[in-house]
């Protein structure tokens, strides 16, 4: 079962940003805008994981936090707070509420998903995978090394992003933008040829003879990873020698 997140954020840019990102990792997310709204809701259901905004309306996000860590049902609920406030003094604040981590804004997409991925891997361990696997290609996230038919493959780091990034929504297709953004980050300014420059070492990494290419190309609109090679996955060739 995904882990389901909830995200309190009233920027709804943002807000829209953060969803789009975490549901391309397979999360559930419900999003809500104001504090006191956020505060009724956690009575009624509680997340896996909560990304908190500092600053919102109807009750602050520190005394959200506070209230949280003072009722039993949620008192180890993981907490990541978000906040345009660096200063030591603010960050050292946030955390003595109850925050587990601490994320200033701006801050690029990919360090924020590292975060949500670590903190769940320690607070809920069955809620997040370690492994991505499709057909006969193998992914191994704590290892960071792919395999494919039993044979290793060498990726450099942004290939091994890529090829992640693609393959938790098989299917989906992603322009060229969304994949700057959620490989390289908001705050990485390259041009998006270098997404095609990528795809095509990726592409040549994994490939090998008549192999089948499980990255769909769909012009006009960007890349996918073929929902359709799933159908070929075979227990033995997918698996990532120990």
């Amino acid at each position: 079962m995904a882990a389901r997140i909830a995200v309190v954020e009233d920027e709804e840019a943002l807000s829209i940003l953060l969803r789009y990102n975490l549901e391309s990792e397979g999360y559930v997310v419900d999003t809500v805008m104001r504090g006191d709204e956020a505060d009724i809701r956690l009575k009624e259901e509680i997340p896996d994981l909560l990304i908190l905004d500092w600053m919102l309306p109807g009750l602050s996000g520190v005394e959200l936090c506070r209230r949280i860590r003072m009722r039993p049902e949620t008192q180890d609920l993981p907490i990541i707070m978000l906040t345009a406030r660096g200063e030591e003094s603010e960050r050292v604040r946030g955390l003595s509420v109850g925050a587990d981590d601490y994320v200033v804004k701006p801050f690029s997409a990919p360090e924020l998903m590292a975060r949500v991925r670590a903190m769940l891997r320690r607070a809920k361990p069955e809620r997040i995978s370690g492994r991505l696997a499709a057909g006969d290609i193998a992914l191994d996230r704590q290892s960071h090394r792919v395999h494919r038919a039993g044979r290793e493959i060498r990726l450099g780091p942004t290939e091994f992003r890529l090829l992640e990034f693609l393959m938790q929504s098989p299917g989906r297709v992603f322009s060229r933008e969304q994949l700057l953004d959620g490989v390289w980050g908001r705050d990485v300014y390259v041009d998006e040829r270098t997404v095609d420059v990528h795809v095509g070492r990726l592409r040549k990494a994994i490939n090998r003879g008549r192999e089948r290419d499980p990255i769909r190309t769909v012009r006009g609109a960007g890349y996918s990873f073929d929902e359709t090679f799933q159908t070929n996955r075979s227990p033995k060739s997918a698996s990532v020698p120990a």
